[in-house]
């Protein structure tokens, strides 16, 4: 199974879900990729070590402007590899705008190569409505749109979901809107509020998993680490493992 983990607005907590999920299916013992195809490389830095030392050709940017294999990389988490980001790809709409053949299938005609060989495939999309999200969609079996409390991060989803639907109706007719992920949930009016207008706009298609509005997402990604690793018992640990559950039911 491909999924894509979207999100039209930065700072929903789209990465820390991407990298959350592939490790947490991993130390589930299901075989996981995890693809970045995100310029800020942030769950690559996070899950690579070596990751300051490579070079871009070793990496996605590779594969989307020279249509050259997908470089995989092992983590030190059993079961969970990754195809690193490069801040190179935040010029590639450029390269992909003008190009003349199928330019929102260079990750699915390399992906599609290799993807039997694992479980679950995690794509980490741009917080940005872009070619490379488009490939992101194109190359995904299920899209899950991240959102965060407040008007402007509830009026994103929006165009967010209509690119979903454009991608199904013109690349990918198999796509499916698995659902809307709620983060950073809090006690707050601004999150009872949102919450509310989100089911109420999209029955059906929310999470009853909400992830919580917790410090030490952030602190396990500073240290590198995913939250499993960094605080098993820790609120976000526990919610992501309920997601799981809930998503998977494994």
């Amino acid at each position: 199974m491909i999924i894509s983990i979207a999100s039209q607005k930065g700072g929903v907590g789209k990465t820390s879900t991407a990298i959350s999920l592939a490790a947490g299916l991993a130390r589930k013992g299901k075989r996981t990729l995890l693809v970045d195809i995100d310029s800020q490389a942030n769950a690559s830095k996070v899950l690579l070590p070596e990751y300051a030392t490579l070079k871009a050709d070793h990496t996605i940017h590779h594969t989307i402007i020279n249509k050259q294999p997908l470089p995989v990389h092992k983590t030190e988490i059993p079961n969970l590899s990754v195809i690193p980001s490069h801040i190179l790809l935040s010029n590639t709409d450029i390269a992909l705008t003008t190009a003349i053949d199928h330019r929102e299938a260079r990750l699915k005609t390399e992906l599609d190569k290799i993807s039997g060989s694992y479980d679950f495939v995690i794509i980490d999309c741009p917080p940005t409505l872009s070619w490379l999200t488009i490939n992101a969609l194109t190359a995904a079996d299920k899209a899950i749109v991240v959102v965060s409390p407040g008007y402007f991060e509830l009026d994103s989803i929006v165009q967010i979901s209509k690119t979903i639907s454009e991608v199904r109706d013109t690349f990918n007719p198999l796509l499916e809107l698995m659902g809307f992920l709620f983060t950073m949930s809090d006690p707050t009016i601004n999150t009872s509020t949102s919450l509310q207008l989100l089911r109420q706009t999209y029955p059906d298609k929310v999470f009853k998993t909400l992830i919580p509005r917790n410090t030490d997402l952030r602190d396990a990604h500073f240290s590198k680490q995913d939250i499993f690793a960094f605080s098993p018992q820790a609120k976000a640990a526990q919610a992501y493992n309920k997601l799981i559950n809930e998503l998977f039911d494994l």
